[in-house]
Parts: structure tokens; C-alpha cells; sequence
């Protein structure tokens, strides 16, 4: 018994107590979730408290100002918001709570267990907005990183410390795929950044993964799709200081982002509503710029010899690859994986498209006569593909075309090879011995 209060009181603050006047603000007008507060002057990224009663608070954060005025975001509903109500300053600027603690934990934006566990008291703290570091500490990725994925492993072998996006439209299997990298990926660290998906799929990732010896080194951070724009930017933030701080200590850690697309519609939603003007199709420049602040904080660190490999999945709207998004994500990431809703209509699980699919990183970290299977796959897809009408209405002649003579022999074997259950686990050898046993002996 003593023991625990040993522990509740190692977590709790060791600052002295501030005697002084107590500071707080009036709130002077709320338009759409967003509240202007007179008479209190705190930093940009500050949580204050609005009060509602003596023993109940509303949590809002400071998004900027204007005419002398503090402008805030809830962090929640507004409600039971009235005018006139007292706003007091609470918190680090700019600053959240990480720590050893938060394994084996499924919390929120805000870092508030939603397990249904005991508050997690980290006294560690971290800069929500990351340490910026030189591009000179970013070191080169050396090694291949198993996803546990047959067709990944084998035709875009990823790296440790490689960025990596999942690019798709909606229903075509993102959240499946991540699953299975998460279910099969080797790393000391899985951190889970589940931003604006659906409350069920929450819940199935965290019954799933969250269980055994892999919930001593997992975390999830999740914001549902219902919850304010500045909550899910947080977590999305929250997600990445943890594993910055994990990688800090030299820790190899999978940072999965479900999605960075509502990332940036939560970025959209915020700067809108102070007034920024929308640019590329509505997404104000200040949008973009958000997921390529969050992209580059991956990576390995020079420094400390951790890493952190970067999953992110982004929704093509309408399967539009050239969304705003979607290009900026691909022109920042080192790599991506394109789903297709065609192969999906087929069965065709997980419907990776190959031939649009891309690792920056794959000549580094692979030998020379693995990429020259990983081509010759590549290139009887693609000529497949390209004639597939044809050849299904019976128009193609057999040997005007060598190369899709021996795509069309090869089909059902390279089929089997881009198909894989959800629960089955492919190692990085064994892919790329599969491979080798389909093509190598025509090589």
C-alpha cells in the first residue's frame, strides 16, 4: 500500500505553489466554436479552462488574436457555454505529456485515458510541435523494415526510418492494411495515432492489438471523426511527440497515422475559421503545410540511433490521386502504396496496385538481384494490365507480344503472390524467396 502512494506521489508535480494573484479572462463572444476572451494575454498553443459551475471546466486552446481579444477553440461542444464566463490559463504552452507510462495505453487527444484505466501521470513533458533538429541529423536508411506483407516486402521493400503513404479512395482497404502491419511489423515501438476514423474501428484496433505481449509496447492515441477539428490536430501531434520521445532514446518505433487527410481537414476547418482564405480547392495554404510539418518529424536520428518509420494513410476523395492532399502527401513522403478499387472488386486482397506503387528507398537497402525481380514483376503487371480487355475479349493473338505472352502465363501465379490473408504473417525472406520462386528461373 505504501508502495503505491509512493508512486501517485512521484507523478505529481514538484513545482512550488504560486501565492501570487490568480489570472483569468472573461469570455466575451462564442461564433462556431470559436471563443474570443478578453482580459487574458497567454501564448498560442496555451490550454485554458473555461468554467461552467465551481467544479466543472470546459478545456480550450489558444489558436490566436485579434483587437486585444484572445481567440480559443474548445477542445469539445459548446453547449453549455455562456457569456461572461471566467477563462483561466492552465498548462505548458506548447507542451504535452510523454513518457514510459503511456505503453500499454489507448488515451485521447488530450492524453486522457479512454481504456477506462487510471490517469496516466507522466511528468515528462515534450514540445507538441517537435524538437527541430538539422537536416544533416536525418540519417540515411540503411536497413529494410519486415512489414510482415508478402507483396510489400518483396516489390517496395521499406527501410527503418522511411515515410510511407497508404493512398486510396474511401471503403478500398487502408485501416486493413495498416492492421496487418501492425500486426506483423518488427519494432521495439508501435505507436497508433487513430485521427478522425470512425468510434469503431477504435475500438476493433484496440481490442485487437492491445492484447498479450504486444500491449507492453503499443500505444494508441485516438480522436474520433465527432470530436473538434483542434482535438483531432492534437492527437494527431500527441501521436508523433510519442514516438519522437521514444525514438530520443534510441528506440526503433512504427508511428501509424490513420489518416493524414483528416489531419488536414482538421487544419482546413481551424484556419477557416480564422479567416484564411482557401487555395487549392479549398484547402488554405496553412492546411498543407500541417501535414508536411508532421511528415518530416519521422525518420532516423542521427543522435540518439533511434527511428522512427512513418505509416500514414491518405483518402484519395472521389479515388482522385491528384487531390491536394493526396499530391502533397506524395511529393514529401519517401514512398507510396496505391490501392486500387478495381482489384478490390476483384478480390484481390490487399488490393495493391504495383505498378504505381513506389519506395524512394528500395535500391539502397536491396540487392541488385532483387530489384531486377522486383522490375520483371512489375513490368508483367503493368503489361498486363494495360491489355486486359483485350485479352479477356479474345482480340490478342498469341506471340505478337513476348512480354505479355509470358504475363498471361504467369497471371494466376503473380495473383496468388499480391494475395494475402489478414491474419497470415509473410517475413522479408521468405517474400523474397517467393518472389525468386516465381521468377528466378527465367531470369
Amino acid at each position: 500500500m505504501l508502495k503505491r502512494f509512493e508512486e501517485i506521489l512521484s507523478g505529481l508535480p514538484s513545482e512550488p505553489v504560486d501565492l501570487g494573484p490568480t489570472r483569468f479572462g472573461l469570455l466575451s463572444a462564442c461564433d462556431g466554436g470559436l471563443l474570443e476572451v478578453s482580459g487574458l494575454s497567454v501564448p498560442v498553443g496555451s490550454l485554458c479552462h473555461v468554467m461552467q459551475g465551481q467544479n466543472h471546466h470546459l478545456t480550450a486552446e489558444v489558436i490566436g488574436f485579434r483587437n486585444g481579444r484572445t481567440i480559443m477553440m474548445l477542445l469539445g461542444d459548446t453547449v453549455s457555454l455562456r457569456p461572461g464566463s471566467r477563462v483561466y490559463p492552465g498548462g505548458a504552452p506548447g507542451m504535452v505529456h510523454v513518457g514510459e507510462r503511456f505503453l500499454g495505453r489507448a488515451v485521447d487527444g488530450e492524453g486522457k485515458p479512454i481504456d477506462g484505466g487510471e490517469p496516466i501521470r507522466a511528468n515528462e513533458q515534450w514540445p507538441v510541435g517537435g524538437v527541430r533538429v538539422g537536416a544533416l541529423d536525418r540519417t540515411r536508411v540503411r536497413e529494410p523494415f519486415d512489414t510482415g506483407i508478402r507483396a510489400l516486402n518483396a516489390l517496395t521493400t521499406f527501410g527503418i526510418g522511411q515515410r510511407v503513404g497508404i493512398m486510396a479512395g474511401s471503403g478500398v482497404g487502408k485501416s486493413v492494411l495498416i492492421d496487418m502491419v501492425a500486426n506483423g511489423a518488427e519494432a521495439d515501438i508501435v505507436v497508433a495515432g487513430l485521427i478522425g476514423e470512425r468510434a469503431r474501428e477504435v475500438s476493433d484496433f484496440v481490442e485487437r492489438h492491445m492484447t498479450g505481449a504486444r500491449r507492453q509496447r503499443t500505444v494508441v492515441v485516438a480522436v474520433p471523426a465527432d470530436h473538434a477539428p483542434n482535438l483531432r490536430l492534437r492527437g494527431a501531434m500527441l501521436a508523433t511527440s510519442l514516438a519522437e520521445y521514444f525514438r530520443a532514446r534510441g528506440k526503433r518505433v512504427l508511428l501509424i497515422l490513420d489518416s493524414l487527410t483528416r489531419v488536414a481537414h482538421a487544419a482546413r476547418e481551424i484556419a477557416l475559421l480564422l479567416g484564411e482564405p482557401g487555395a487549392a480547392r479549398g484547402y488554405p495554404p496553412s492546411a498543407l503545410s500541417t501535414i508536411t510539418k508532421l511528415v518530416e518529424r519521422a525518420g532516423n536520428s542521427g543522435q540518439s540511433g533511434g527511428a522512427i518509420t512513418g505509416l500514414y494513410t491518405v483518402l484519395a476523395d472521389g479515388d482522385n490521386q491528384d487531390d491536394p492532399v493526396v499530391d502533397t502527401a506524395r511529393s514529401i513522403l519517401d514512398g507510396h502504396i496505391v490501392l486500387s478499387r478495381d482489384l478490390a472488386q476483384r478480390g484481390q486482397y490487399p488490393a495493391i496496385d504495383v505498378p504505381a506503387s513506389l519506395s524512394r528507398v528500395m535500391a539502397d537497402i536491396t540487392a541488385p538481384e532483387h530489384q531486377s525481380l522486383a522490375r520483371q514483376f512489375r513490368a508483367l503487371m503493368a503489361s498486363y494490365e494495360a491489355n486486359r480487355d483485350l485479352v479477356l475479349m479474345g482480340a490478342y493473338r498469341t506471340g505478337a507480344d513476348p512480354q505479355l505472352d509470358r504475363a498471361i502465363a504467369k497471371q494466376p501465379e503473380l495473383v496468388k503472390f499480391l494475395c494475402q490473408g489478414g491474419h497470415e504473417k509473410a517475413g522479408l525472406d521468405d517474400s523474397i524467396a517467393a518472389l525468386s520462386g516465381i521468377l528466378g528461373d527465367e531470369a
